[in-house]
């Protein structure tokens, strides 16, 4: 990575960022929606990439098509109007016939939005033609993609938002994680790849002058890697991984598409990043023969869970519990049911404490999130084998309030990295948490203490937030609205769940979704 001018290289990105999102307002004007438009840009982007990589003489390997000739990047700036029209739908359809490559993980169910003929040209000569996108800095090309994947979260109407965590809240976690060249890292609900990339990003800047040349490529070449469940999220990680330096643009897709949670895993890593998709209940829609679609509830049967349930985060949890390797360490973050719910929800956290070792909660504040009503944690645990005489593996969680008297909008008072130092100091990441002291926000509680609470309650709180008792301290009232909106929404889905769990219908079911990651 280059830091030589670190101020000139955001300026370049900035400014490549506003090219790419004016052309999306030139798209929406044509109906394109901006997580559309995203998509378009990224078909694009790859042909582009894909010539410019196989006509490099310099590269270390034999330079060869990653694209068949007739679909490629020339076969597209040879024709216009109509004829690049009709060329483009077909190339689409073609490449998309390449399951388990990055190829076919980007071009799967692809297709061409942009119906008038003059835009797609301007994208392909204007825009994408006259960037040389391999041979700018890996962190300017890809920053610029993530930037117009955060531009993008902002479509409410379409939920882009849900596919994308805060930057700065997994900057701060993959720092208190730090990841090595030795770890495989996944993350089984990856959306945009926003975990994925950190984390990768984190070990070229602190490892990658140490390590050998072989090491470099096994670090790209499968030792991350991602699940997601929607095709076209699936498609943006697998671009945005792409820009980022992360896997090969002719190789083994890093990011698989499916459902996470229908078998075990099979393959284990060292280190789990995760933000699950929020949502009461794992469902699938089913259209009867009527035509009416009914949407119908997924619990789980695997013998590695110790509860079954529909819960979606619970569901999560477990799989993630299964996806670590002996000593493997986790982050998660997860909504506020996972801490306090009943039944299903004791159980899983009885093993928690008594299988793994859950040693730090950071209590999320509201307004992070392009979804509202959101209140969540970030879960950190580490896999340990059994202990002698059944002692639990948990014996003293410690909790850091972030969410007291915290107060976050997404546009006016957005969460920055440095809002996250004093957890991250607290934290002591590298070394050992006996070292870690007391203060306000930063309490301690032995393994006896949790257990002893009415269903294993991690749901704690000490704090008080002097806003609300203090009259000269007011927020503005944009504020106000926003949390009072955030805490009516929270509460109807948690009325929602207790209404379900004794046995009532949910009419207009509360669903708060949550973004999976940019992901």
């Amino acid at each position: 990575m280059t830091f030589a001018a670190p101020a000139q290289a955001h300026a370049k990105t900035n400014t490549l960022v506003a090219k790419l999102w004016n052309y999306c307002n030139v798209l929406r004007d044509n109906g394109l929606s901006t997580i559309e438009y995203v998509e378009q840009l990224s078909y694009l982007l790859f042909l582009k990439m894909a010539d410019e990589i196989s006509s490099d003489s310099f590269t270390e390997r034999e330079a060869r098509p990653v694209v068949p000739a007739p679909y490629d990047w020339k076969s597209l700036v040879r024709l216009k109007g109509i004829d690049l029209e009709v060329h483009y739908r077909r190339t689409l359809e073609v490449l998309a016939k390449n399951p388990g490559t990055t190829l076919g993980t980007i071009f799967a169910k692809s297709q061409n939005r942009i119906t008038e003929p003059a835009l797609l040209e301007k994208l392909v000569v204007d825009l994408i033609g006259r960037e040389d996108w391999t041979i700018q800095g890996t962190d300017l090309k890809g920053d610029a993609y993530e930037g117009l994947l955060a531009k993008g979260a902002e479509d409410t109407k379409t939920g882009a938002g849900q596919y994308f965590t805060p930057r700065a809240l997994i900057d701060a976690v993959v720092e208190v994680m730090q990841p090595g060249p030795k770890d495989t890292i996944t993350d089984p609900a990856c959306g945009t790849g926003g975990f994925l990339i950190a984390a990768h990003h984190y070990i070229r800047e602190h490892h990658m002058q140490n390590l050998s040349r072989d090491d470099r490529l096994a670090l790209g070449a499968g030792k991350v890697w991602g699940n997601e469940l929607v095709t076209g999220t699936a498609r943006l990680a697998a671009m945005n991984m792409l820009l980022h330096g992360i896997g090969d643009a002719d190789g083994r897709s890093l990011i698989t598409v499916g459902d996470a949670l229908a078998e075990k895993p099979d393959r284990h890593a060292s280190l789990v990043l995760a933000n699950p998709p929020f949502g009461k209940k794992s469902a699938i829609t089913i259209v009867g023969t009527d035509g009416r679609a009914e949407r119908e509830d997924i619990s789980y049967e695997r013998e590695d869970f110790r509860a079954t349930t529909t819960n979606k985060q619970l569901n999560f949890l477990q799989h993630i519990m299964s996806l670590l390797e002996m000593d493997g360490r986790a982050a998660v973050v997860l909504p506020d049911n996972v801490l306090f719910e009943g039944g299903a929800g004791e159980k899983v956290r009885r093993r928690l404490l008594d299988d793994f070792d859950l040693h730090t909660i950071l209590r999320l504040p509201t307004g992070i999130f392009y979804a509202g009503g959101v209140k969540a944690n970030v879960l950190f645990f580490e896999k340990r084998p059994p202990r002698r005489g059944g002692v639990p593996n948990t014996s003293k969680l410690w909790v850091y309030d972030f969410r007291t008297a915290k107060h976050f909008t997404l546009k006016q008072n957005p969460l920055r990295r440095a809002d996250l130092q004093e957890f991250v100091d607290a934290y002591l990441p590298g070394e050992p948490r006996d070292g870690r002291v007391e203060s306000e926000r930063f309490k301690s509680f032995d393994y006896a203490e949790l257990i002893a609470r009415d269903k294993v309650n991690l749901d704690i709180t000490w704090m008080k937030d002097p806003a609300l008792d203090d009259a000269d301290s007011l927020l503005p009232p944009e504020v106000i609205a926003q949390e009072i909106v955030e805490d009516l929404q929270a509460a109807l889905s948690e009325f929602a769940a207790i209404a379900e769990a004794l046995g009532g219908e949910v009419a207009g079911e509360v669903d708060v979704s949550q973004p999976s990651d940019l992901g």
